[in-house]
């Protein structure tokens, strides 16, 4: 084994990086003292709903690609081949059913936020079950988006690991505090624009290192990394194409149905037709993350072949693996290195943004405005800005708790993953089951979230009691936040799994599907045990 190899950064790498921030924090500053100035909450959380096709989805692509998910990806092609392109076959459902189904309702409704809805079908209490269950997930989540490719980036080029974390959650409270959602969206499309170019860059450079894309696939093919359709229908196999592309359209309902963050973007669209359209757009955009973190995983493997950086020691993570390539790839052109780290924390930039502009919504439409209904609109929009502000503040606490949990890191992002499933049971219950109830509601949503954790805990706890050589951070983490999620969940089948512990193997790309279900099931069950009553689905 031999030594953590720490590899450094040039000058002008640092001059790209902090271009980054000032870019970020410029465009911010430009909506923040231009047009409406984010005097109204419209405008300040809704962007005025005058948002065009393009930066709406362009954000909802941004949104969930996460520095986890742009580490994780290539990871997990270098460890197990492409079986993991196969989630491709997901998005179509995924994105066509939320254009068609989840987006009408809440469009026409008009609302501000997605649970406001829940009050509507049901009643306040299971509103405030939701929203509560929301801002639980994000605060969890948020610090550790930030925190987690900070250490990566710490442990292999030196960067300053507090320096990169307090830069950039106080950038981004910054423009999302001053902002609003329109600062947000459009840092979210240039954004997006440095990502791509960051991984272009890596995999030109490094395909063109190999020997050519030729090379680069004849070695995967030898390699065996090139994954065939594999149709084994067991549920306990981690990655299969069942898993994949069908459980993996749960994972996007959660995500890009009704999730605060995207259904926000949504009702920020100025017409209907242009939400519906934006889920049209960011259908391809997708593809092309998938095939990007695909190919780079590629031209890892043909760089290094079975020999990885992480088996000869010189990193110590999985996550930081791609980090070596990157620096290895680069060594000898300054410049691109700083790049990719801007490319990097685009991506924890556009999640954390959202983070905060989703969670200062919620609380002001779900847990203050119903108690101060005479409240003025400058004292809202004040009181909105404080809330972006606040949990900025709380996000880089949050990174702090994060640089003190060790191996409970893992357990953060598993609980991150478990809780979408739930939720997305919580509204298909509401939308599409006349007869449910306001208990049958709450009672579904509670069980499903401990199922949610019982599975996600019991896997971990099995997981940790018998070690094995899977990464740390888990090389399967989506390019969608809600089902980030580490080793805790990369369970394989194991011949002889039974009973609950078969339950504990279940691959965790089921789990969205699985614990939506358990909602879906409870609340139909308590609902016709405690009184059918009909209610409108929706109020359109």
């Amino acid at each position: 084994m031999g030594e953590v190899v720490q590899m450094h950064f040039t000058t002008v790498d640092y001059v790209i990086f902090a271009l980054l921030l000032v870019a970020s924090a410029g465009i911010g500053l430009f909506y923040a003292f231009s047009g409406g100035r984010q005097r109204t909450t419209q405008e300040f959380l809704m962007a005025d709903r005058s948002m065009s096709c393009l930066p709406v989805s362009l954000s909802l692509l941004a949104t969930f690609q996460s520095a986890v998910a742009i580490l994780g990806a290539p990871s997990e092609v270098y460890t197990f081949g492409t079986e993991y392109w196969f989630l491709g076959c997901s998005y179509f459902l995924g994105l066509l059913i939320p254009a068609h189904v989840f987006i009408p309702v809440f469009y026409r409704l008009r609302l501000s936020s997605a649970y406001e809805y829940l009050e509507l079908r049901f009643n306040k209490t299971v509103r405030i079950c939701g929203t509560a269950t929301f801002i639980f997930q994000m605060v969890i989540y948020m610090g550790v988006v930030l925190y987690a490719p900070a250490l990566a980036l710490n442990a292999v080029t030196g960067f300053d690991l507090w320096g990169a974390v307090l830069a950039m959650g106080l950038v981004c409270t910054l423009y999302t505090a001053l902002g609003g959602l329109k600062a947000v969206m459009w840092t979210d499309v240039f954004q997006t624009v440095v990502m791509f170019a960051g991984q272009l860059a890596v995999i030109v450079v490094g395909t063109s290192q190999a020997g050519g894309i030729a090379e680069v696939w004849r070695k995967a093919i030898n390699g065996s990394r090139i994954s065939g359709l594999d149709l084994n229908p067991n549920p306990l196999e981690r990655h299969t194409f069942w898993t994949l592309g069908v459980g993996g359209v749960f994972l996007m309902l959660a995500l890009y149905g009704v999730n605060q963050a995207q259904v926000q973007r949504y009702l920020s669209s100025r017409t209907e037709k242009e939400a519906v359209m934006s889920c049209y757009v960011v259908f391809p955009c997708q593809q092309v993350v998938l095939c990007l973190g695909c190919l780079m995983g590629l031209v890892m493997f043909a760089r290094y072949g079975e020999d990885s950086p992480l088996d000869k020691g010189y990193v110590t993570t999985n996550d930081q693996m791609v980090l070596y390539f990157v620096m290895d790839v680069f060594r000898d052109l300054p410049g691109l290195p700083g790049l990719f780290v801007a490319c990097l924390f685009s991506g924890a930039l556009s999640t954390i943004s959202s983070a905060f502009n989703s969670l200062a919504t919620v609380t002001m439409e779900d847990l203050i405005k119903p108690h101060f209904p005479n409240m003025t609109e400058s004292k809202a929009t004040l009181l909105s800005k404080g809330l972006a502000l606040g949990y900025g503040l709380v996000c880089l606490a949050m990174a702090y708790i994060a640089s003190i949990m060790g191996s409970m890191l893992q357990a953060a992002f598993s609980i991150f993953g478990m809780v979408g499933g739930p939720l997305l049971g919580l509204f298909c219950l509401g939308m599409f089951f006349p007869w449910a109830n306001p208990i049958g509601a709450v009672v579904g949503l509670v069980s499903g979230l401990v199922m949610a954790f019982w599975i996600g805990i019991g896997s971990f706890v099995m997981r940790m009691s018998v070690p094995t050589p899977a990464p740390a951070l888990n090389a399967t983490a989506l390019p969608l936040f809600d089902n980030i999620t580490t080793t805790v969940m990369n369970t394989t089948a194991k011949s002889g799994s039974a009973g609950v512990k078969a339950l504990y193997s279940l691959s965790y790309m089921w789990y969205s599907a699985h614990n939506s279900a358990t909602v879906v099931v409870v609340g139909l069950i308590v609902s016709l045990l405690t009184g059918i009553h009909m209610y409108p689905c929706s109020s359109i």
